[in-house]
């Protein structure tokens, strides 16, 4: 699988066509594959598309939900558009989700997360981040069974937003779901990353890499 940095979406050519789960295709407008820097250090993963991200085809944008986290992008350096956009110009950094496809009545079901997992694990295989940013409950629990020794049930999005847990070849630094954020969340979040994350040589947790 060969990654295509020309272009920001879905770079690494995944089934846009995708019918591993009966239920979606008639229910989706479009898949929503990730969408980013192949080569980059941060890589965003949430539950689902939302309404909004179904119809622009880019993760987290279209909505409130997704301009709060495109802010957030721009403070950290990574985005270098407006919060509103729904191209956005990103750099170091990716944006995906556990499940592709929307149902407008449902969250994705257990079986439609196990579905799309091998997208997310070519995309974490081929960018190979150092940070992983789950974003909201789901996502956390998902990612701390594969990348962490500890147990699922240990982790509560609620404290552990705006945290950096070890895990195995990654940090993860959790992320409340942006929908129940505050903006005093998401300054946490934002000062977690500056002074704890960006300030230091976070690089270590895999050793360095040539870009």
């Amino acid at each position: 699988m060969d990654a295509e940095q020309d272009r920001l979406q879905n770079p690494f050519n995944m089934d846009e066509a995708c019918t591993n789960c009966d239920a979606l295709p008639e229910t989706r407008t479009q898949v929503v594959h990730g969408y980013g820097d192949v080569g980059a250090e941060f890589l965003f993963v949430g539950d689902s598309p939302s309404q909004a991200a179904d119809r622009t085809g880019v993760p987290f944008t279209g909505d409130a939900a997704g301009e709060r986290l495109q802010r957030v992008l721009g403070e950290l350096g990574f985005s270098r558009s407006p919060p509103e956009s729904t191209e956005p110009d990103l750099q170091n950094v990716f944006l995906t989700y556990l499940a592709r496809c929307r149902h407008p009545e449902r969250p994705a079901t257990d079986a439609e997360v196990t579905n799309c997992d091998p997208f997310l694990t070519a995309e974490i295989r081929m960018i190979n981040p150092h940070i992983i940013v789950p974003v909201g409950e789901r996502a956390l629990t998902s990612l701390a069974v594969e990348y962490t020794t500890r147990a699922p049930d240990e982790f509560d999005i609620e404290t552990a937003h705006a945290t950096t847990i070890r895990g195995r070849g990654f940090e993860l630094v959790p992320m409340k779901a942006l929908e129940v954020q505050t903006d005093a969340d998401t300054e946490a979040f934002v000062e977690h990353l500056v002074e704890n994350v960006l300030g230091r040589d976070y690089r270590q947790t895999k050793g360095r890499r040539s870009r």
